[in-house]
């Protein structure tokens, strides 16, 4: 039996706990009534124990039930038993028990036994009702709570919409750890019996508490308030759930009181059927789906298509002789659902006033934003819609410069002045992390000291990073706005997306910092913090900033934006994507701009399916995103269990942790990995409260330079072609496995089977090679682990393209549109006249972006001087795509003569028409 410290949630443990009971009870079933093996019978009371401090938190079987059947162990009815507890155990794996009642006797028949719910078809589980289940928080005797349950179970109807079952525990701890335990719970009914504090002490509980913020003062509260508290407390781990608060106070007490999640207070009543409806019309609102189902109405309506689009309706397939193939495949219901028209119940993407503008709004209460638009051409288009938006030809905008490639290509059509951040690098792995506050802030700094601050206008970073660096994002804002309280901060969220439904992952998520910067902002609290640090900053050096904390004024602006690639972590289809809003200044200063440049990038022919599957995927996380990304995080958490505890995988492979992907300078906690052999889990939750950056334990970064092959080899030759293992990033010596949503243990069981297999291969090749085969193994793996290049920071811009040489900004626009003209480019060979004319001194400038795909952040973007380090680092390259560059001709740059055209004098000439231009506009 695994210890409680090899797993990371209790729904894993739970789960194996019931698997481990079944096999033990099955073999006391068949040793019995002969002597009973006592180290047996000891496993069992060991798991009844482990198992009573989680069945408390969940309706099926419930206590009752697993009660009774402890008396069975210690009654020695094991036959009974072992029955009892095998259909718990499958009823939990095959999900029977979210369908129909279990019948647990010996006795009883049950011709579905061997249902299971991933088995039924798509058409089947459609038509079954969705279960969930309700938290009723009340100390009460088992003769009051069997009363609650048995009224609130009279209260189903036939015609009911939803199947649920009620849970009850006693204090405000036990309702907190049952939320973080059970993902069925989908509303909480507080009652005036609430108590405070769980009457459980065990470690593990205690663990799950301490991530709740204000659980510290609890203490603090009069016994009227701890309904109240509850709703403020479940609204910060998992807002999406609705709270029914039954109380004595009278209204004008409980009026002016914040109640987070609570949906309606109910005031000392039993009216259980009004609280039966709202409970389902709370879980209805967030289970419909306005443009979905409008779609699938459309499809269902007789038409006549006079419009473009042959294949709407399947006309133009159902009538080939040749294309039946393709109807076969996708099936009528797609093509049923095509249409280019915007009514029937339809609705314009560019100009929503029925359900699109409806599944927007309820994406933006999902994903907690104020305003929330889809995009069916990826976040690609996302990126480039928001800069377009907020930034004016002559802006300066700083830039972390491994961002994707679309918000450099944003750069160049909005004209913006940029100023690019280099991230830390990772020289043993080859890979970048992300951008240091200081250098944010040193950045900010010296463009004040040149009096340009007032020009500075955005802030773009990608959080989480392609390897899953993961921002302090409320330190960042806040830090930021200190020194330029209007600066607006682009996060692209593109691999974020499901961060919104984990209590730890969504305090690092853009919107919600942001809502918690608003409220925070206007406290009293805030504004003394803040006129205490600016009298002790007074006539404070550079330096001294840098070194300090910095508070935002309380008149700061909070203008966030996020874009998220809702296909990449959600359910979508491909190039589903969403931009959340949280800009106090939209609808004055950008509402409009922002229509425009929505209407500039967005395809009047938006395709209805990529919209119908955001509405839906909104619709899911509202419902089982916290499930969902639980699973997730197991799965990734024992891929590296497994990993890093297995002797053999040991000697090839290597998880990356905290400490390789992260400096310890930017680690305040200390904390350096998430799992240790001897500790197992490490609690990572401070990390994620303190530290500057974070690692996404989703993603798991493996190290295969011990196997002699490099990244690129052994994603390709090896895990795909060999195994069908399909991976998108790889480094030079690593490769990254990003779990999703979609990740089952049998994925990771499979990953770890052919790992194993991998390294037993490559036992078997060494024992049997050669003295000379052996030294050539180690010299590969030498040459991937230890003699690697250094990755090259951002050079700079040339002085063709800068308008002076105090600030580092640059225009890419400028040489962007100037390598248009051919006779203003050349070509060189990396490896002859490139080589030479570095090697001479000359200054070669980049007249294209160099992109190596993936990940697709550019090296080189126009008008970057290339460095001696860039040429090495792109000699040492083994991605199959670069896009930007041809190796039949080489490297475009620009010539001499078109750098020396461009002028000191016509730059300083554009650079003050700009500043005038926008100076009159103001």
């Amino acid at each position: 039996m695994h210890s409680v410290t090899d797993y990371y949630s209790a729904t894993q443990l739970r789960a194996d706990r019931w698997s481990e009971l079944r096999e033990v009870t099955a073999q006391l079933a068949r040793e019995a009534p002969a002597k009973i093996d006592p180290t047996l019978r000891s496993q069992a009371s060991e798991l009844f124990d482990g198992l009573a401090e989680i069945e408390a938190y969940w309706a099926f079987p419930g206590m009752q039930v697993f009660d009774h059947m402890r008396r069975q162990f210690e009654h020695n009815s094991f036959t009974e038993l072992s029955y009892s507890v095998h259909r718990v155990a499958r009823a939990l794996t095959t999900g029977a028990y979210r369908r129909r009642h279990i019948p647990l006797d010996h006795d009883s028949d049950d011709r579905e036994e061997h249902d299971d719910e991933a088995l039924l078809s798509p058409e089947v589980r459609a038509m079954t009702k969705p279960y969930f289940e309700v938290l009723i928080v009340d100390e009460v005797s088992d003769a009051q709570e069997h009363w609650l349950k048995a009224n609130v179970h009279a209260m189903r109807r036939a015609e009911d919409p939803f199947i649920y079952e009620a849970l009850v525990v006693p204090s405000v701890e036990d309702a907190l750890i049952a939320v973080l335990f059970n993902h069925n719970i989908q509303a909480i009914v507080v009652r005036p019996g609430v108590t405070l504090r769980s009457k459980s002490d065990h470690p593990i509980l205690a663990r799950f508490l301490e991530g709740v913020a204000g659980t510290d003062k609890l203490n603090d509260l009069q016994t009227k308030d701890y309904g109240p508290a509850l709703c403020r407390l479940i609204d910060d781990v998992r807002p999406e759930l609705d709270a029914y608060l039954v109380t004595e106070r009278s209204v004008e007490d409980i009026a002016g009181t914040e109640l987070g999640i609570c949906r309606r207070v109910f005031y000392n009543q039993e009216d259980f059927m009004e609280l039966h409806l709202n409970i389902l019309r709370g879980v209805q609102s967030r289970y419909k789906t306005p443009f979905f189902t409008a779609l699938v109405n459309y499809s269902k309506q007789p038409t006549g298509v006079f419009h473009a689009m042959p294949i709407s309706r399947g006309k133009s397939i159902t009538r080939s002789h040749w294309i039946q193939d393709m109807g076969a495949f996708y099936g009528p219901n797609i093509f049923l659902a095509e249409t280019s028209a915007t009514s029937g119940g339809l609705d314009s993407l560019l100009e929503p006033h029925g359900p699109i503008k409806e599944a927007q709004e309820l994406a933006s209460r999902a994903f907690g934003s104020k305003q929330t638009f889809f995009a069916t051409n990826g976040t690609s288009t996302c990126n480039k819609i928001v800069v377009q938006a907020l930034v004016r030809p002559g802006d300066i905008v700083l830039v972390d410069r491994d961002c994707h490639k679309s918000h450099h290509y944003g750069m160049v059509l909005a004209g913006a002045q940029v100023c690019y951040l280099d991230s830390y690098p990772l020289n043993e792995y080859s890979m970048y992390g992300a951008v240091p506050l200081r250098e944010m802030k040193q950045q900010l700094l010296d463009l004040k000291a040149a009096g340009k601050l007032d020009r500075v206008r955005m802030l773009l970073l990608t959080n989480c990073t392609f390897d899953g660096i993961v921002y302090n994002v409320d330190r960042v804002m806040e830090e930021c706005l200190a020194i330029k309280p209007d600066l607006i901060f682009l996060w692209d969220e593109a691999w974020f997306a499901f961060a919104r439904f984990n209590p730890t992952y969504r305090k690092r998520t853009a919107m919600r910092t942001a809502n918690k910067m608003r409220a925070r902002f206007k406290t009293e609290e805030h504004a003394e913090a803040y006129a205490a640090q600016q009298e002790m900053l007074k006539g404070a050096d550079t330096e001294t900033i840098l070194n300090t904390r910095l508070i935002a004024p309380p008149t700061a602006r909070i203008r966030v934006y996020a874009t998220q690639s809702t296909h990449k972590t959600l359910t979508s289809l491909r190039q589903g994507s969403m931009i959340h809003v949280n800009d106090q200044d939209f609808k004055g200063e950008v509402e409009q701009a922002f229509h425009e440049a929505y209407m500039t990038h967005t395809s009047t022919s938006p395709n209805y399916q990529i919209i119908a599957s955001l509405d839906v995927g909104r619709r899911q996380v509202e419902l089982e995103g916290f499930e969902f990304v639980q699973r997730q995080l197991e799965a990734a958490m024992s891929m590296r269990r497994a990993i890093s505890t297995h002797p053999l995988l040991k000697k090839y492979f290597k998880v990356l942790s905290l400490a390789e992907m992260i400096p310890s300078e930017y680690r305040e906690s200390g904390t350096e990995s998430y799992y240790d052999p001897d500790r197992g889990w490490i609690d990572m939750l401070e990390a994620w409260e303190d530290d500057e950056f974070v690692l996404d334990a989703t993603r798991v970064t493996l190290g295969v330079g011990g196997t002699g092959w490099d990244g690129d080899t052994f994603k390709t030759q090896i895990l795909m072609d060999k195994y069908g293992i399909q991976i998108n990033k790889t480094s030079r010596n690593s490769v990254l496995f990003m779990t999703n949503i979609g990740t089952t243990r049998s994925s990771v069981a499979y990953l770890i089977e052919v790992l194993v297999e991998i390294a037993r291969g490559l036992d078997d090749l060494l024992d049997d090679a050669s003295k000379m085969e052996r030294l050539g193994f180690e010299r590969r793996v030498a040459n991937l682990t230890e003699k690697y290049p250094p990755l090259p920071d951002f050079s700079r811009f040339h002085d063709a393209f800068r308008a002076d040489n105090v600030t580092s900004e640059g225009d890419i626009r400028t040489a962007y549109y100037m390598a248009y003209d051919e006779n203003n480019c050349d070509y060189m060979d990396l490896d002859g006249s490139l080589q030479h004319a570095l090697d001479a001194g000359e200054e070669v400038v980049s007249a294209s972006f160099i992109i190596p795909y993936p990940p697709g952040f550019p090296i080189l973007v126009p008008g970057q001087v290339i460095s001696s380090e860039i040429l090495a680092f792109m000699r040492a390259l083994d991605v199959n795509e670069i896009h930007g560059y041809r190796a039949d001709l080489g490297l475009r740059v620009f010539t001499p003569e078109a750098l020396a055209a461009q002028t000191p004098q016509k730059r300083l000439t554009a650079a003050k028409k700009l500043t005038s231009n926008k100076t009159a506009a103001e």
